[in-house]
């Protein structure tokens, strides 16, 4: 007998008990815990404490996590949904235990918001109006017009430089209008939970028609069941054309009253003020129709739509008020910070003490800078305001290791049979808009097919995957696919932080294929493509057997000799091949890493331009079920 057994058995253990995991899988796990109930965990938990709770070794949990993507130390802190998959896999049950404060602030908010217009006391409260569309097409000159200030002309290049919110009065009420750079800010509020917007008005310029960018922001705005309302702006130029603008929209799905749809059409000139009144009446009257209320007469609840740090003042940051009156001297919790208001100020700069339903105003008083889409909570105290604000950062820290929960195409079907999914939502990028039509029409074919779950186009567009698909996407629970387009160095990195499943196909066929066998649940892909770096073609030279050469900078990663290389313009793929040379200076090499120079040939291809991007990469085998 060796000494380890000795060892054990002088305390009472056999070997065995070390040698099987309790969830049958072979693995180690360390001594065992006979649990008789399910384990009690808080809603943020460490690796270590979970280990203890449910009686296997830190080691085996933190392998648990790394199989999930998520590396952690013993002492990190998950989430209470992590730790209960984790304890799964050992075949353990768990509770979540919600500290008090956190289950009495979150009761508090959801009744006060969704009693909303049932409450007794409501009463009728201001639109909340978001102004969207292309760039240039007079979304800040129609609030211009609206507010008659000079918004415009104070911002570089006339460009909305921040996200701004502003009340105008009409005929005795009040219309609260959200000025964003953009629907990737009104999205990216909405990733966040905070639902502010109720009516969405679409500018869209009579001489310039349906863009990209105006079928993003229809999408975006479709995607948050918001009501459309359509601006057609610059009606007073001489190439103004009303009625094709009412035809593109009608083609894109938004189809105009006079054709027998159901969204309002206002013509009107920001410049020349024509048309606002008309546009203004018809903002009141579908909030008429939608019966807006909220009451005024409770502790405010609202969100954040913007905050900076000022040098003189601290943490500024604007709220837009959704239920209750915020008043001066409140104690507020925002997301993981809390404070007392010191002062308010509404969108004139005038210092005001109390601030209604759909009211924005700035804020001074918080102890650090929230995020954009935190929400605003007034609390009894200042005890139970930090209790609050440490709980929720905890959590939040917790959750930034934990994993997206996000749709992957290959656990597609996994959802489906666990009746978690029921609708497959895509954002799809071509190249053109042939590839793009024929794509659309396979789609609906094969939505035809299948009983099982719906496919659906959140937004289509050409071009390269930009960051504004990927988070809508993120928001919509979307994958997104690329045919022969790549995506942006913003949108990577978007899609890198938030785990989007984005996928590349250059044969319709195989889109669907893919499409249809994560339906049928047969998708299992055995190879995986992995980029190794990006470069930048800066400049272009022409050697003397005619070989054209590319002066690469490297953008991110490495530039490898064994890669695989894919030359993309505007986005697009035109070219996919293998490396013939890399140098550096005038010597071979076999890598180059990011912040530096290099030369290249592409084997068989000399049409590289500079402003090329080149994406460095490699395909892999993966075991079937990775």
């Amino acid at each position: 007998m060796s000494q380890k057994q000795r060892q054990r058995r002088a305390r009472g253990k056999s070997p065995r008990q070390y040698e099987e995991a309790p969830n049958g899988s072979g693995r180690a796990t360390g001594p065992t815990t006979t649990l008789t109930g399910p384990v009690v965990l808080g809603s943020v938990v460490t690796v270590g404490e979970l280990a203890e709770a449910i009686g296997v070794s830190a080691v085996e949990v933190i392998k648990s996590l790394i199989r999930r993507g998520i590396m952690a130390s013993i002492n990190q802190q998950i989430d209470y949904e992590t730790a209960a998959a984790v304890a799964a896999e050992f075949g353990v049950e768990t509770e979540e235990r919600v500290p008090e404060v956190i289950q009495q602030a979150s009761a508090a908010i959801e009744h006060q918001l969704r009693e909303g217009a049932g409450d007794p006391e409501a009463q009728p409260r201001p639109p909340v109006v978001t102004i969207m569309g292309h760039v240039d097409h007079g979304k800040t000159k129609l609030l211009d017009a609206i507010r008659e200030t000079n918004v415009a002309e104070g911002e570089a290049g006339g460009i909305t430089q921040h996200i701004g919110a502003y009340q105008v009065e009409v005929q005795g009420r009040k219309i609260t209008f959200l000025d964003t750079p953009g629907h990737e800010a009104f999205t990216a509020m909405r990733a966040r939970g905070a639902q502010v917007t109720d009516i969405a008005v679409l500018v869209v310029a009579a001489d310039d028609g349906v863009m990209p960018q105006t079928k993003e922001a229809i999408s975006h705005a479709k995607a948050a069941n918001v009501p459309i309302i359509v601006a057609i702006n610059k009606i007073d130029l001489p190439s103004a054309n009303p009625m094709r603008v009412k035809q593109q929209l009608a083609e894109v799905g938004v189809v105009p009253e006079e054709f027998g749809g159901d969204v309002p059409v206002v013509e009107i000139s920001a410049k020349q003020r024509l048309g606002i009144e008309d546009l203004l009446e018809m903002i009141l009257l579908v909030a008429d129709l939608m019966e807006l209320k909220a009451n005024p007469n409770r502790p405010a609840i609202g969100v954040i739509i913007e905050a900076k740090v000022d040098q003189t003042r601290g943490p500024v940051a604007t709220a837009l008020i959704q239920s209750g009156t915020l008043q001066l001297r409140d104690v507020v919790v925002v997301g993981g910070t809390w404070g007392r208001i010191r002062a308010m100020f509404d969108d004139r700069g005038r210092r005001v003490r109390r601030a209604g339903p759909s009211t924005p105003v700035e804020i001074l008083g918080l102890l650090e800078v929230p995020e954009a889409g935190d929400l605003l909570q007034v609390v009894d105290d200042e005890k139970t305001a930090r209790d609050l604000a440490e709980e929720r950062a905890r959590q939040r820290r917790a959750e930034t290791f934990s994993e997206m929960r996000v749709v992957k195409l290959d656990e597609l079907h996994a959802g489906i049979e666990a009746g978690e999914t029921r609708e497959l939502r895509i954002v799809l990028k071509a190249d053109v808009q042939g590839s793009l039509e024929a794509i659309q029409n396979a789609l609906a074919k094969l939505n035809e097919e299948t009983e099982s779950v719906g496919i659906t186009v959140v937004h289509s567009g050409t071009g390269a995957i930009s960051e504004s698909d990927i988070m809508l996407a993120a928001t919509t629970g979307a994958i997104v696919i690329g045919f022969n387009v790549r995506p942006d160095v913003a949108a990577r990195r978007a899609a890198d932080a938030s785990g989007v499943d984005v996928r590349y196909y250059n044969v319709i066929y195989h889109l669907l294929d893919d499409i249809r066998a994560a339906l049928s649940g047969l998708l299992t892909p055995e190879t995986r493509e992995v980029t190794d770096g990006y470069a930048e073609v800066r400049e272009t030279f022409r050697l003397p057997n005619r070989t054209i050469v590319a002066g690469l900078y490297v953008l991110s990663g490495k530039a490898l000799r064994n890669s695989r290389v894919r030359v993309l313009r505007n986005g697009t793929v035109i070219h996919d091949g293998v490396v013939a040379s890399l140098r550096r200076f005038k010597e071979d090499v076999r890598e180059v890493a990011a912040g530096y120079e290099c030369g290249l040939a592409i084997e068989g291809f000399n049409d590289v331009q500079a402003g090329d991007q080149i994406e460095f990469y490699h395909v892999e085998e993966v075991p079937r079920g990775a």
